[in-house]
Order: C-alpha cells, then structure tokens, then sequence
C-alpha cells in the first residue's frame, strides 16, 4: 500500500454545498435561506427561540444551588483497601497514608483528600491516616483492631 492508494471509504466524505454560484447550481442567488427576514441574513443565530410561546428553559422550575467551592473527595472502599493489603501492594503494619494509597495505585488523586468508606469486609489489623471517614468505616477498623484517624483538613491549599 503506497500513501497515493489511500482513499476513504465509500459514502464516508460528501463535497460541501457551494452556494450563491449562479442560478445553474440550483443553490444561487439566495443561496437556500429563502427571502428576507433575520434567518436570512448573516450573524444570526436564534437559539432556544420557540416561535413566541414560553421557551421550555423558562418554562421548567429553578430548584437547587450548585456550591462554586464545594470539596471533592476521592472515595475508598474498606474492601478495596483490604484486597489490596491481602494482594501486597500495601504494607498493613505500617500506617497507610493518602499517599501510600496514590503509589499503590488504589486512589489516582487525591483531590481535596481521601475520604473512606464502609464497604466490603475489612480482616487485617490497619492504621490509616485519611482525611475523611464514615462513622460505619471508622467502627468497622476498630472492630477489627485497628485504628483510623481523621486528619484536620488544610484549609487553604
């Protein structure tokens, strides 16, 4: 195959329309838009316009609030961090840290800290150093002799 022999597939490319070349191309003169008015000129671009009724943008009701600086949390599992201790990627005597976590590859970032959770079974005896922690994960640990210890999160970062 030699790059001369490439070609697209057939159908796969259409020649664009060439308007306003002539009454003989069938798209002259006013080259499609039809006579007059503000779609036929140029710069105009009517989005959501529904001809005079209540547009349907207005129409639906407004509820709720987006927080701008709201804090985003990467989410582990109790089971995961167990599998991952049962598999040797983390070291269960010594204390599992947020990074400790990103090398061993169960968290990719950390975002605004790492925030565990209660589910799957946990059996090893672990020390962890999050930033967050449910209620249910925290007695989860502890049942199982371990400890896990909310950090104070870092307010301006």
């Amino acid at each position: 195959m030699k790059l001369n022999e490439l070609h697209d597939n057939p159908g796969a490319t259409k020649s664009r329309k060439r308007v306003g070349r002539g009454p003989g191309s069938g798209m002259g003169k006013m080259g499609g838009r039809g006579i007059k008015g503000q779609k036929s000129r140029s710069g105009v671009a009517i989005k959501g316009y529904e001809g005079g009724q209540m547009p349907i943008y207005q129409r639906l009701p407004k509820r709720g609030f987006t927080k701008p600086n709201r804090k985003s949390y990467a989410v582990v599992n109790l089971g995961l961090i167990q599998k991952f201790v049962d598999a040797g990627k983390l070291d269960a005597k010594a204390t599992i840290t947020e990074e400790a976590l990103i090398e061993s590859g169960l968290v990719r970032r950390k975002l605004d800290g790492v925030r565990v959770l209660a589910k799957g079974d946990i059996s090893s005896k672990l020390s962890l150093e999050v930033t967050g922690a449910s209620k249910s994960a925290i007695a989860a640990v502890e049942k199982a002799g371990g400890q896990l210890t909310v950090t104070a999160r870092v307010a301006a970062e």
